[in-house]
């Protein structure tokens, strides 16, 4: 029997009593063989990753709502009966258009009346300058009293009054013939008609006859809360954060977690908080070529927040947390021995946390073999090798 063999048997006690005189005899072998292993207590290899400083931006993902870059609601100017609809439902329209159009008759004749109002004054006019004309020749040679002549050029200047007023008159009556054809306001999609032909609209309703949304590009409305606001203020004002203003890229992400392919640019935040939900909105405007974003519908936005220049990032797997919840990490320190940390992280990035205090630059951050340690232990420490990503698969 080997001595291998021997030393197994013994340990799952599968000898037989034949043997007892061989595992005697086998019994200080065994036992010196045990005390020549290598002695315990050495330094443990773990993998650590030391920390560096680096500028990191920092965005936020808040709910919101898309609306229309515009919206006209199109009212009559003009009352009469609506005589016919010149467009489609939900298809889309120019500025200038025209949409509907009113019975005219009775605009056609107020046109009319007026053109003849303004004839009949333009002749008055002319014969009261002739006879101004003639006034002012006689006034000379003493033939009528000067104030025959100031009568005369009176009747005159106001005959072409006149001639003003009824050319106004003849304008505003072909506004209002106008009016009868009811157009297009904006370029955008029109929703459906609230009137059919035979309805009567009246002047400046309080019901539109139709909706127009200019949906290309359009806007997205998020709430941030104050408080988030003023954490971020504070991080700007002692220097950490650079802050991003109006004209920041905005991303968009769909319902179901698809990100949307045209980025956005942030364009006006609120300067009032709503006082029920202590929060403020931000409003980014987002390209919509091929109408896939439609008002009303539920969005994420990702917004530039700023950039640390100078940001600790510790990867996930060298952070612990206790049962209360509170961080810890393990670093090497002086001597190659284990040293915990009690750290404070404020977001998550990726894979690795956001480090605010309990780490600094240079720190060697142990990320593999944790769990073999302990503070005070002797450690041999290997650098981590940096993961090089995977070449996207082609399509």
């Amino acid at each position: 029997m080997s001595l291998a063999i021997f030393c197994r048997q013994r340990a799952f006690g599968t000898t037989s009593r034949a043997a007892t005189y061989t595992l005697l005899l086998a019994a200080a072998a065994c036992g010196s063989a045990g005390k020549g292993g290598p002695p315990p207590g050495g330094p443990v290899p773990v993998t650590i990753v030391t920390l560096h400083a680096t500028p990191v931006t920092l965005t936020r993902e808040l709910p919101g709502r898309t609306s229309a870059y515009r919206v006209a609601e199109v009212r009559p100017q003009a009352t009469g009966i609506v005589r016919e609809r010149l467009f489609t439902e939900g298809a889309l329209v120019h500025a200038g258009q025209s949409l509907f159009q009113l019975d005219d008759a009775t605009y056609k004749a107020q046109y009319r009346s007026s053109g003849a109002a303004l004839a009949k004054a333009k002749a008055a006019a002319d014969a009261a300058r002739s006879s101004a004309n003639r006034a002012a020749e006689l006034v000379k040679s003493h033939l009528i009293s000067t104030q025959d002549n100031d009568n005369a050029q009176a009747v005159a200047r106001q005959a072409e009054a006149e001639v003003e007023g009824a050319a106004a008159a003849l304008e505003a009556s072909r506004v209002n013939l106008a009016y009868t054809r009811i157009t297009a306001p904006i370029t955008g999609r029109i929703g459906r008609s609230f009137v059919t032909p035979g309805a009567l609209v009246t002047v400046n309703q309080e019901a539109p006859i139709a909706t127009i949304q200019q949906m290309d590009p359009m806007y997205v409305e998020v709430s941030q809360a104050s408080s988030e606001w003023l954490g971020l203020k504070a991080e700007i004002d002692a220097g950490r954060l650079q802050r991003a203003g109006a004209g920041t890229s905005v991303g968009i992400v769909l319902e179901g977690g698809v990100r949307y392919v045209h980025d956005g640019k942030l364009e006006f935040a609120d300067v009032t908080v709503d006082t029920a939900t202590g929060s403020f909105v931000i409003k980014a405007i987002v390209p919509n070529p091929d109408g896939t974003l439609l008002p009303g519908m539920y969005v994420r936005a990702l917004l530039n927040e700023g950039t640390r220049t100078a940001a600790i990032l510790a990867p996930q797997p060298g952070i612990a947390r206790d049962p209360r919840g509170g961080a810890t990490a393990l670093v090497v320190g002086a001597g190659n021995k284990v040293e915990p940390r009690p750290v404070t992280l404020s977001r998550e990035i990726g894979n690795q946390w956001l480090v605010e205090t309990g780490l600094k630059e240079g720190d060697r951050l142990i990320v593999e073999g944790v769990q073999k340690v302990k503070p005070g232990v002797d450690v041999v420490p290997f650098e981590a090798t940096p993961t090089v990503p995977a070449a996207p698969a082609a399509h």
